[in-house]
């Protein structure tokens, strides 16, 4: 059975700080905290019982730079044949 957790007189520098992280790393306030509790957790060896009797999944651990060096590194080379996006919108559009 869940339960529902709940922190009071957080300071809003310390919010503001959880909010930017949880921004950074595509996820809501919720599913921030969610995160950092199920990681402060499996680093303390186990994670029986996270995320509802579910195998704890780690999302967001890679930031969007580091997924665009990535893929740059992959994919070197840019698109330069094929139709470029503003043409088929204007296709599109125009065909109306």
């Amino acid at each position: 059975m869940a339960i529902n957790l709940s922190i009071k007189n957080v300071p809003d520098a310390l919010a503001d700080r959880l909010r930017a992280r949880a921004e950074r790393n595509h996820r809501s306030l919720q599913g921030e905290l969610m995160a950092i509790i199920e990681g402060a957790v499996a680093s303390e060896g186990g994670t029986a019982g996270l995320a509802g009797g579910r195998e704890a999944v780690r999302r967001g651990t890679r930031s969007i730079e580091e997924i665009a060096a990535e893929l740059r590194a992959k994919h070197p080379d840019p698109i330069t044949s094929g139709p470029r996006s503003v043409d088929i919108i204007r296709e599109l559009r125009d065909s109306r």
